[in-house]
């Protein structure tokens, strides 16, 4: 297995911690004492503006360790190379990712358009996220696997 291969990997398994472990969270501290909550956009604006950055953070300690453990067992520098093959399948994936949100944003226009609860369209927007993170890396191991 790549390199590539095992940092997408990690970087899956980082998403599910984050989104798993933020959501449990925000569902123990403020929806489980209080649903109405659900229906609030100040509650939903400051849950997702606080995800973000948590994300980011997250996935940028979770990259760093794995470097360190990386370079400590197989005792080979990260590549610092991307050559074409690389960076086609990194946009290959961008699309993917790209799409994949779109559609979710779709979607979650469409519950609001159809009447669902404000609390439908913030739960489809955040799944689109998270759905379009793991297809995108998911895409990457099959891609490096291909050799595309």
């Amino acid at each position: 297995m790549g390199h590539h291969e095992k940092q997408s990997i990690v970087s899956i398994i980082g998403s599910v911690l984050v989104i798993g472990f933020y959501s449990l969270y925000v569902y123990r501290n403020y929806i489980q004492a209080d649903m109405e909550l659900l229906n609030d956009f100040q509650f939903w604006g400051k849950s997702f503006l606080y995800l973000i950055p948590v994300a980011i953070v997250v996935q940028i300690v979770i990259q760093i360790l794995f470097a360190i453990a990386n370079r400590i067992i197989t005792q080979e520098d990260l590549p610092d190379i991307t050559d074409e093959r690389d960076k086609l399948i990194e946009l290959k994936c961008i699309r993917i990712s790209h799409w994949i949100f779109i559609l979710g944003f779709m979607l979650a226009m469409g519950s609001l358009a159809a009447g669902m609860k404000p609390y439908v369209m913030f739960l489809t927007l955040i799944s689109s996220g998270f759905l379009a993170t793991l297809a995108s890396e998911i895409a990457k191991i099959i891609y490096y696997r291909m050799g595309a």
